[in-house]
């Protein structure tokens, strides 16, 4: 997050909209570093990076994995996904119904 204190009644109009490009392109570069753009088939991704994906809570990609949905691999306490069974798992829906 911006550290500085910033006093809106010495900026003229310009220099506010400066401060404030500068903390959303700082935010977004960091939410950028966090969920990659260019994501291969063999990549692994993280319980967070699921939830972020799909927005949904942890509890939820757990119980994903006991029910089969997901496979999940392991090296000591972390727990990845393959992408492309990521990918697999997921189904088309009927058109018609929706």
């Amino acid at each position: 997050m911006y550290s500085q204190t910033i006093q809106i009644t010495q900026l003229t109009p310009e220099q506010f909209e400066e401060v404030i490009k500068k903390v959303v392109k700082s935010q977004f570069e960091s939410l950028l570093k966090e969920i990659p753009l260019e994501q291969k088939k063999d990549d692994y991704l993280t319980r967070k990076q699921i939830s972020l994906l799909f927005q949904v809570p942890y509890s939820t990609i757990h119980n994903w994995c006991k029910k089969g949905k997901l496979k999940p691999y392991g090296i000591g306490n972390r727990v990845y996904f393959l992408r492309s069974d990521i990918e697999k798992a997921l189904i088309p829906l009927n058109q018609e119904g929706i």
